[in-house]
């Protein structure tokens, strides 16, 4: 394991949840991190930054829809892989997993990667172990590993969000894991081990 439910209960205190949910998203966690080669300290705890943001710290696995304008952009928007037309493919294909996953070609990308139709049904980004999963492929392929092993936040941010917004809570939440996880470039131990740099 690369991080414990007690490490998790830390970092996201004061959000508490119970035993079972606590259990099963911190197995999530460790699934993705071993996949996706997530597994020193700054890479869990920008993943973890980010993740927490985007999910609201593991309550939201799909974009609260409100119609705003942004929103309904989201339609036509031909960068997500959306067609042009006003089709419904901008809530279609809304933000969701942990990573607020959003547009059909990411939801193709990870349709492919994991060889399930989420492009029939999209919901099922949404629940276990996809949104964990989802976010962890996103991370992988835009790179951030490498981002977050010189603990550039700024950049993590602007390639998930496609600019700076929420990075005070993002920060925050980097704060947190790096007390709990990180202490002088090195692993706090908890009775694991995890690979340094």
């Amino acid at each position: 394991m690369l991080i414990t439910k007690q490490q998790l209960a830390r970092i996201i205190d004061p959000v508490c949840y119970d035993e079972k949910r606590l259990v099963s998203i911190t197995m999530a966690l460790n699934e993705t991190f071993k996949m996706f080669e997530i597994d020193t300290p700054l890479r869990i705890c920008h993943f973890l930054a980010q993740v927490l943001h985007e999910s609201s710290a593991f309550r939201y696995s799909a974009e609260i829809w409100g119609n705003t304008e942004a929103q309904e952009r989201y339609d036509t928007r031909g960068d997500l892989g959306n067609t042009p037309e006003v089709d419904g493919d901008g809530y279609k294909y809304r933000g969701r997993g942990w990573i607020q996953l959003a547009g059909k070609s990411n939801y193709r990308m990870v349709s492919k990667e994991f060889g399930i139709n989420f492009l029939v049904n999209p919901d099922l980004i949404s629940q276990k172990p996809w949104d964990s999963l989802a976010a962890g492929l996103f991370w992988s392929r835009k790179g951030l590993n490498g981002y977050a092993e010189i603990d550039d936040i700024l950049t993590i941010t602007k390639k998930i969000n496609a600019g700076f917004s929420g990075l005070n809570d993002r920060k925050m939440w980097l704060m947190k894991a790096k007390a709990v996880l990180v202490k002088n470039g090195q692993c706090q131990s908890l009775g694991y081990k995890m690979v340094t740099v």
